[in-house]
């Protein structure tokens, strides 16, 4: 089976910081592009971050100099490094696989991150 688990979200103060990390199985990670998204209550889910096989990264305007996202190939997991954390970050944060070979996308769970005072 494929599975992409999510972990590490919570409830965290403004300015402060989680990260994120995703371990996913059943294919050849190395290969896949991995990406995060979030969908805060009533909004459209959105791209937050992705890295492509070769390490090329692209974010968010929106999170661009607070986030990072990284790849360990050999753990087969994605991170997402949230610094600097704003209230309208909170959303459920979905990591996503996008298979270039095959074409195949597929999505996790879901971790909720929460940013109040």
């Amino acid at each position: 089976q494929v599975q992409l688990v999510e972990s590490g979200g919570g409830l965290v103060h403004p300015g402060g910081s989680l990260r994120l990390s995703c371990a996913t199985s059943g294919g050849i990670f190395r290969t896949y592009v991995m990406a995060w998204y979030r969908q805060a209550p009533g909004l459209q889910r959105e791209l937050v971050a992705a890295i492509t096989s070769g390490g090329r990264l692209n974010y968010a305007d929106s999170v661009k100099g607070r986030f990072t996202i990284s790849r360990d190939n050999a753990k087969n997991t994605v991170y997402l490094q949230m610094n600097s954390l704003k209230p309208e970050d909170t959303a459920v944060y979905y990591c996503n696989r996008n298979e270039s070979i095959s074409g195949r996308v597929y999505w996790g769970q879901g971790t909720q991150v929460t940013v109040s005072s």
